[in-house]
């Protein structure tokens, strides 16, 4: 399997966890979309946390190039994590109206960074850790979850 295969069928798991929080949202559903939402953060943060201890890392160490497309995808993931900050915040109020205001915010930020990763980070990757892209994968997989720093 190819690594853009890998990270490509995350995004599409979280775009579909993404649509279940709106809806529930969208439905006034208060107590569902906070279920719904608490499993679609933590799989966007595993997500983050592969690309960032594994992949990136090992990316950077094969072309030498730390200031160039990783970095922007870190920025961006920061970017993520403050959005969904936001809507953990407004969820907790039960300020459902501020909380689908800021999950636009947030689907526009991941629909752009999706884009990119999809379209030049990931066959970037492809091509430059082809040799050793089933122990990528696997050190990926391996990732444990855990709380944002």
């Amino acid at each position: 399997m190819a690594i853009a295969e890998f990270l490509t069928a995350e995004h599409r798991c979280c775009d579909e966890n993404f649509a279940v929080v709106e809806e529930a949202a969208q439905a006034g559903d208060t107590a569902r979309c906070q279920r719904e939402f608490q499993q679609f953060q933590a799989a966007m943060e595993w997500h983050f946390q592969k690309e960032e201890e594994e992949l990136f890392p090992t990316f950077e160490q094969t072309t030498g190039n730390t200031m160039g497309p990783t970095r922007v995808m870190r920025l961006e993931h920061q970017q993520m994590r403050e959005a969904l900050a936001e809507m953990q915040g407004a969820l907790g109020q039960g300020d459902l109206d501020e909380f689908l205001g800021q999950s636009e915010t947030l689907l526009i930020l991941m629909q752009q960074h999706n884009i990119k990763e999809e379209q030049i980070l990931y066959p970037m990757c492809d091509r430059f850790l082809a040799s050793n892209a089933a122990a990528v994968i696997a050190a990926m997989q391996a990732v444990s979850a855990h709380p944002p720093a």
